[in-house]
């Protein structure tokens, strides 16, 4: 369990637990009392493969967030000479609407994308923040179904294989939405061969 909530630590994405350790991380190094929303988000925001490019696919002014969560953290009261910190009452509710999430999409571990989703449901200040800097509910989930293509988070390293699957391999769907994709108009016969070749495989 993380502090005072009961979720789980082996059900989260090695990725969203990844977080939450750089986010503790922080809040030490802060001199903070408690791992707030604004370290996690930062957390998050900073992770090689984390969820920028998700939040940019949503609309999100990326780089203004990141400074407005970091500006949220200097403003933390601070505390000198501890060297425990818990997860705070605020990442607390935000970390059981992100299970709820996962819950109601019958995943059986919990992503990080999840807790953004939280984020921009969240009146607290770390939703107005992040809302200011476009962050909408309804544009993020379209992007999270766009990157799942249809598939749950069944195991811990789901959200990093989507992100190596997004480095070393081309999304052509996306590329013919964006309209980076050559015509095929006057390729009928190297399609028809295409075809061909494919038909010859399914045979053998």
């Amino acid at each position: 369990t993380w502090g005072n909530t009961t979720m789980r630590q082996d059900k989260l994405t090695t990725k969203f637990q990844e977080a939450l350790s750089d986010a503790q991380s922080l809040a030490l190094g802060s001199d903070n009392a408690y791992i707030e929303p604004a370290h996690l988000l930062v957390a998050m925001l900073r992770q090689d493969d984390g969820p920028r490019a998700l939040l940019e696919r949503a609309g999100v002014n990326v780089p203004g967030l990141l400074q407005a969560a970091e500006g949220a953290i200097k403003k933390l009261p601070q505390v000198q000479g501890h060297d425990i910190v818990q997860v705070g009452p605020e990442l607390g509710k935000l970390l059981q609407a992100t299970e709820k999430e996962a819950i109601k999409r019958n995943d059986q571990f919990i992503a990080g994308e999840l807790f953004l989703l939280a984020v921009a449901d969240s009146t607290a200040d770390i939703g107005t923040v992040a809302q200011d800097h476009g962050l909408r509910r309804q544009s993020l989930e379209a992007a999270i179904e766009a990157v799942r293509g249809g598939q749950g988070v069944n195991s811990a390293g789901a959200e990093g294989q989507r992100e190596a699957l997004k480095k070393y391999c081309l999304d052509l769907t996306e590329r013919a939405r964006l309209g980076k994709l050559d015509p095929v108009i006057g390729r009928d016969e190297e399609i028809r061969r295409a075809i061909q070749v494919l038909q010859r495989r399914t045979k053998n």
